[in-house]
């Protein structure tokens, strides 16, 4: 049993929206926050958006305020990541990780996340 695993990923045009998903299985969300992290080709990879399932707060990088936004379904033991008015440099695979614990207004550092998802593929061209 996967711990995480992401969905949603494929092709879509300058400007367009996609909705990932990241379904958590053998654990309940509640206890933990969900991050999610990208990785373009020859770059590292970087912090995107959190949420705290247990309250609902959120984090987002520079890079995704204003365009991206997270969230959870608890039912459904998943966390979304809408992203609209994408463009070429959001190119990458997008990964989705949990945290035993809260974040606040900035992501800990990768190696403190537990699990990982196998990622998801967007790519954003015309």
């Amino acid at each position: 049993q996967v711990p995480l695993v992401e969905s949603g990923g494929g092709l879509v045009q300058p400007g367009g929206s996609l909705r990932l998903s990241c379904a958590a299985s053998g654990f309940t969300l509640d206890y933990y926050a969900i991050a999610w992290f990208r990785q373009a080709p020859g770059k590292e990879r970087e912090g995107v958006a959190s949420i705290n399932s247990g309250d609902g707060s959120t984090y987002y990088a520079d890079l995704a305020k204003g365009r991206f936004t997270i969230s959870t379904d608890k039912s459904k033991n998943t966390v979304y990541l809408q992203m609209n008015g994408l463009n070429p440099e959001d190119t990458a695979v997008y990964y989705c990780a949990s945290y035993a614990g809260y974040i606040g207004t900035y992501l800990p550092p990768q190696s403190n996340f537990g699990h990982w998802g196998q990622g998801t593929q967007v790519t954003v061209s015309s």
